[in-house]
């Protein structure tokens, strides 16, 4: 079957191509502005690339037509397969149907760490050897890709909350049928779909709702919007992380160290390569759902160790002259946060300089505007780019003072970077975009000064 994917560069649908292909099918799709890491594993995967959404790519004759939720009515393409009645459907729902059936689906949910968490959880089940499928919200550099197939009857998926497609306006996770779920975290985001955070809670109680009796929630006993959720009904067994008296993790003997428990029960101590208690709080929610496969949480705190991360998540880009570039998808005030904070944890003594691009849609729509300020209080310099918002960052950034500049223009961006940066600085990079390749433009720009 060919299979012809609408927004393919997202990181979601990037990994149904993934899937797909290994399904045997014949895989090609399109985006626009398109950009690292998805594009690039895409065509290392060998899987046709078209820029754009002209509907000559009619022309290809494609068996099944599946539209990316980022793809809305008016898009040329998608008009055209309506106006034809040609076969499509949503992401989701051809995972549902086609790979998801007979396997044991551990899902991972939660405003924040996501990304961070499945794929903690996908090398933890690795390291036990039980060779998971997956589909990761990024690229997690224990794989090298951010979806797999495997006979295995394991397969962990990120559980997204943010509507399915065009024509299906239920959260991706209500699909996936998990028998084991991590509900990591909740708050209010999405603004561009969602009214208030209480419409997120009802999405959430509608994933509770398709869990089994004999699957298990894994949820986080620090949130009171979860226990919200639960408090509506839960019919799987529970298990709570963030606790005393349930799963807990603490700092060990250094800030690269964590130490886990169970009930007050030491499980022993890990190197933690990834650092924050937001981190802490992701490997032990990941170990709790390896535990339901039965892998003993012992086993998966000395694994620990091992764990390379996912790109785009304080991610390393390169260092000149001292300086070192990373690379981050924080791009909620609450990810800003815990990011800046645990890259000053990480490194205290040099400076951060943050440069930041508010792009979701949140962001956009300057829904959390008055957060931004004091989600970057930690960073010594601030760098925005107002690229065409629909409010003014300078003014929400006025708290900060003479920290924060605010700039339209990439190229004057980096140059003011760069004039202030020196040895020792941490440039850290925040987008869940491309941010018009900015990272290379820094380090290319910091090599020339």
């Amino acid at each position: 079957m060919h299979i012809h994917i609408l927004g393919i560069c997202g990181t979601f649908m990037g990994g149904i191509a993934l899937l797909a292909r290994a399904a045997g099918h014949r895989v090609t799709g399109c985006d626009a502005n398109v950009y690292p890491p998805m594009s690039t594993q895409l065509e290392e995967q060998g899987i046709e690339l078209i820029e754009g959404y002209d509907p000559a790519q009619l022309a290809l004759n494609a068996d099944m037509w599946i539209v990316g939720n980022a793809v809305s009515r008016g898009n040329p393409l998608l008009e055209a397969i309506l106006d034809r009645d040609l076969p499509y459907t949503s992401g989701p729902q051809w995972l549902a149907e086609q790979i998801l059936p007979g396997k044991w689906v551990l899902a991972v949910a939660g405003t924040h760490g996501k990304t961070t968490t499945t794929a903690m959880l996908a090398y933890l089940l690795e390291s036990a050897g039980l060779n998971p499928g997956f589909l990761i919200g990024g690229v997690p550099q224990d794989f090298g890709v951010s979806a797999r197939l495997t006979d295995s009857p394991f397969f962990v998926i990120e559980a997204d909350e943010y509507d399915t497609a065009f024509c299906d306006k239920r959260s991706k996770f209500i699909h996936y049928r998990p028998k084991t779920a991590i509900l990591n975290n909740l708050e209010y985001d999405h603004a561009d779909i969602f009214p208030d955070l209480a419409a997120i809670e009802t999405q959430f109680h509608h994933l509770v709702r398709t869990i089994p009796r004999l699957g298990r929630i894994i949820a986080n006993g620090a949130e009171a919007s979860l226990a919200r959720v639960i408090e509506r009904g839960c019919w799987s067994e529970l298990e709570w992380f963030g606790r005393a008296d349930g799963w807990a993790a603490s700092e060990g003997s250094s800030v690269a160290h964590a130490v886990f428990a169970l009930a007050g029960e030491s499980l022993g101590e890990a190197v933690m390569p990834i650092a924050g208690e937001h981190n802490r709080l992701n490997a032990l929610a990941a170990i709790a759902a390896a535990r339901h496969v039965g892998v003993r949480p012992q086993d998966s705190v000395a694994a620990l160790a091992g764990f390379k991360g996912v790109k785009r998540r304080l991610e390393v880009r390169g260092s000149v002259r001292g300086v070192t570039v990373y690379d981050d998808f924080a791009h909620h005030p609450t990810a800003i946060e815990t990011t800046v904070a645990g890259l000053r944890r990480r490194e205290p003594g040099g400076r951060i300089l943050a440069v930041l691009e508010p792009r979701s849609n949140t962001m956009k729509l300057g829904t959390m505007k008055d957060r931004l300020a004091p989600s970057l209080a930690q960073a010594d310099s601030v760098y925005c780019y107002a690229n065409k918002l629909g409010w003014d960052p300078a003014e929400a950034l006025t708290p900060l003072g003479r920290r924060a500049q605010t700039f339209d223009d990439i190229e004057r961006l980096v140059a003011a970077v760069v004039s202030e940066a020196r040895a020792g600085d941490h440039i850290l990079v925040m987008s869940n975009g491309g941010f018009g390749g900015v990272h290379q433009k820094l380090l290319d720009a910091l090599g020339a000064a």
